[in-house]
């Protein structure tokens, strides 16, 4: 395929799974760094120029693969459609720390995950597509809490404002959680004695969520 030549990205649904899932095996496996549409490719048992057909680009193919983490995250945010305020809430902040039972696929995957985002500043694309997800995320959060507050299940509290925080602060926990990993898979002492994602997690719990309940608001 051409430099010039536009991607045909009508890809199937099931061929998508399956190159999506193999970019993640591939990460994985290989970091960020070191990930190419070849290895890509060799992990999903398909040919390089099938990824270039439908892709174009690595950057595009990873793009696509941002996006795809996205919509698997939404899946799950939308199967909680007509619970309470609070269990929604809980739930999505679940879905953003990685839990005790993760395997070490999920830390080699955190840590190429963060390296593509180190590049955002300097692709375009990657960096439109991160902004949008965490976007949504944050707004996703503050809608659940101004649900909980129409329905005085909630305080009174700036829905944006307290979105933001959670976020942030989960963020920031996977993010410290990825920098005392050791990408060889040996848990370092540091790993061991502090799980930052889970204890800002209780945190979070204990000092944002519990504090936005009304005593007797799922009465």
């Amino acid at each position: 395929m051409s430099a010039d030549e536009t991607p045909d990205q009508s890809v199937p649904d099931e061929v998508h799974e399956e190159l999506m899932a193999a970019t993640y095996r591939a990460l994985c496996a290989h970091g960020y760094a070191d990930l190419t549409m070849q290895r890509i490719a060799d992990e999903a048992g398909k040919s390089k120029s099938l990824l270039h057909y439908h892709y174009g680009t690595k950057q595009e193919l990873l793009v696509a693969f941002l996006g795809y983490l996205f919509d698997r995250f939404e899946a799950r945010v939308a199967a909680t459609e007509g619970d309470a305020p609070e269990t929604r809430l809980r739930v999505l902040l679940d879905k953003m720390v990685p839990g005790a039972d993760d395997d070490r696929d999920y830390d080699r995957f955190g840590l190429a995950l963060n390296e593509l985002r180190t590049q955002a500043p300097y692709v375009e694309a990657y960096r439109e597509q991160i902004a949008r997800n965490e976007a949504v995320i944050r707004r996703r959060l503050a809608d659940i809490i101004r649900e909980g507050v129409e329905k005085g299940d909630f305080r009174e509290v700036d829905a944006d404002r307290t979105a933001s925080l959670l976020f942030a602060a989960l963020d920031g926990a996977r993010l410290q959680r990825v920098a005392v990993t050791d990408p060889s898979g040996t848990e370092t002492a540091s790993q061991s004695a502090f799980d930052a994602p889970t204890e800002v997690r209780a945190a979070l719990d204990e000092f944002v969520v519990e504090k936005l309940v009304r005593e007797g608001g799922d009465e």
